[in-house]
């Protein structure tokens, strides 16, 4: 079975606070794009439990630590199904805020649950895929969402940027999701992001925001260098991904490129 884990990018990011397991609650919009990595399970013939390899862009650490291993331990530990080979091209970049890696895990359980017919649930995939991180379980239904929580929480929405052009940058820095969140200080907005995403689009460049930006910029300048390249690209709206380093800018028309962007990577298209 061929599958093709997309990315997501956030559509404004709201820490409100930190909770007593350390982490954070926050809102946002997650919003998939059709940046994708290509994954292919088949039943195996030559292995007794797994095999896994990968190509494209490298990847680091024991495979045992990768994101899919420990989605397919997860399904093998309460359903029964036979070997797998497991192949990656991974193609969606690391540190970006794209959430590749979450998207690699979801898909691996729905993938693994049509292969064999497990009839798991979307519901029960959903509560599967949290084990494995706070933003794996959005990509199971895979729609656009509200999140709430730690982003854990979904409420569905209705937004489209259908016919919308995105231009998203990544720079060669990465960084890391705990460092970002250390340098911010939670605050509940004075108007919540449900309200205001329901703006007309014009209007999301003074009223979304991400909270990590602020700090992020001052950290990676280059990073808030390439949100104003954006806007004077003609950016109807940018914004950094997440907790970074990528950055997206949503046009009415195919821009021209900037030659800062020549170092960095870059994926393109309308948005379906």
């Amino acid at each position: 079975m061929l599958t093709f884990p997309n990315a997501k990018i956030n559509l404004g990011l709201n820490i409100i606070e930190k909770r007593s397991d350390g982490f954070h609650n926050i809102e946002t919009v997650f919003y998939p794009i059709g940046l994708c990595d290509v994954l292919e399970i088949v039943p195996s013939e030559s292995c007794t439990d797994y095999s896994f390899s990968s190509s494209g862009i490298q990847l680091a650490g024991d495979p045992e630590d990768n994101l899919i291993v420990k989605a397919f331990h997860l399904l093998r530990s309460g359903y029964q199904f036979p070997a797998i080979d497991i192949s990656l091209i991974k193609q969606i970049p690391f540190g970006a805020g794209l959430g590749g890696g979450s998207s690699d895990a979801a898909f691996t359980l729905k993938a693994i649950n049509e292969l064999f017919e497990l009839k798991i649930t979307p519901n029960r995939l959903e509560k599967i895929a949290s084990k494995l991180g706070a933003d794996c379980p959005v990509f199971i239904r895979n729609k656009p969402v509200f999140a709430t929580g730690t982003g854990n929480v979904f409420t569905p929405i209705d937004l489209s940027l259908k016919g919308y052009f995105l231009l998203l940058v990544k720079p060669e820095i990465h960084v890391g999701t705990p460092e970002a969140y250390s340098l911010v200080t939670p605050i509940k907005p004075e108007i919540p992001l449900l309200e205001l995403i329901k703006l007309p689009l014009s209007n999301w460049k003074e009223t979304v925001k991400n909270d990590f930006e602020n700090s992020v910029f001052a950290r990676y300048p280059m990073i808030g260098e390439i949100k104003n390249n954006l806007y004077e690209m003609g950016a109807i709206y940018s914004s950094m991904s997440g907790s970074g380093s990528s950055v997206f800018g949503i046009f009415e028309t195919k821009p021209e490129r900037n030659e800062l962007f020549d170092d960095c990577f870059i994926a393109e298209g309308y948005f379906e």
